[in-house]
């Protein structure tokens, strides 16, 4: 069964599904790279979506994400929302750390780093519940992801999360990103060997630099691995969703008290910001906003 045959009937159980909870829904169609149906429900409207393609397959809502249909039926599938995981061909080490970060591109928000402990037990679980790469994961799968990696790895993992405050004063001290990134990455590793014994760790490549603790003697004897798309393998994976769900958690924060701040570093980011600026001084920013970014630069100087 190829991937275009296994999202046709990935998108028929979600349309069952749908269907059993006596929600309307219209045909399945056949789009160049997905499938697709609507429920419908008095004046609202959700559609699902189920993408087929190199990245395997990867499943959609579109709509109102604060409706009472669009909640609905994404309760309805959320145990249904899997991913076509791992490439079959790759060789995991039996255990390992695995670490990846959130954050770094965009202005608003923290820069979380995750690291992982995941072995032979735990990743086989992992893969069961759908552990993907984040970037490829809804708001809400990663929400309701974390929660069930952290069940099953328990207290075998370690957060920093970089608030904008602190972060523009080390990125001061660092002068550049990836500086700052080893740094995080490095503490990650450190707090999670406090708590356990490991030999390998493999992080989602972001410089050509060695992280800075694979250089103390006492780590002499593991072997730290680095490599573009680590997402690939579970651990790295599961780190990239728990980083996810810290950084989301900051801005839901921010939200309940009012300040509904975008994500990304887009232009509506920057006419956001602008106005932003218009009502709060430079101070306050800091303590939302990554100050090197050229957004800054550029709504600063457009005053």
């Amino acid at each position: 069964m190829n991937l275009e045959e296994k999202a046709k009937k990935h998108i028929w159980n979600l349309r069952k599904l749908v269907n059993n909870s006596n929600l309307s829904t219209d045909e399945i169609i056949l789009k160049q790279y997905n499938f697709e149906f609507n429920t419908v429900y008095e004046k609202g409207s959700v559609k699902v979506l189920v993408y087929f393609g190199k990245k395997g397959i990867k499943t959609i809502l579109q709509g109102d994400e604060k409706s009472d249909l669009y909640k609905k039926v994404k309760n309805i599938i959320s145990d249904e929302l899997m991913l076509e995981l791992v490439d079959p061909e790759l060789k995991e080490p039996e255990e390992y750390i695995g670490t990846d970060e959130c954050g770094k591109g965009d202005f608003f928000g923290p820069l979380v780093v995750a690291a992982v402990f995941v072995n032979a037990h735990t990743k086989k679980d992992l893969l069961k519940i759908g552990v993907k790469d984040s970037k490829d994961l809804s708001d809400y799968q990663i929400n309701f992801l974390a929660k069930e990696i952290k069940k099953i790895i328990a207290d075998n993992f370690t957060v920093v999360s970089i608030n904008p405050k602190k972060y523009n004063e080390v990125y001061k001290l660092f002068g550049n990103l990836n500086s700052l990134l080893n740094w995080a990455h490095s503490k990650a590793l450190s707090n999670l060997f406090d708590k356990i014994d490991c030999k390998t760790v493999i992080t989602d490549k972001f410089s050509n630099k060695d992280l800075d603790i694979s250089s103390l003697s006492k780590h002499s004897d593991v072997e730290f691995i680095q490599e573009t798309k680590a997402e690939k393998y579970v651990g790295v994976a599961a780190a990239s969703i728990i980083a996810r769900e810290s950084f989301l958690d900051w801005f839901e924060n921010k939200e309940r008290t009012g300040l509904n701040l975008p994500k990304g570093s887009s232009t509506d980011t920057e006419v956001f910001a602008k106005k932003l600026l218009n009502r709060i001084d430079k101070d306050k920013l800091n303590e939302l906003a990554k100050l090197h970014f050229k957004t800054y630069k550029k709504i600063k100087s457009n005053r």
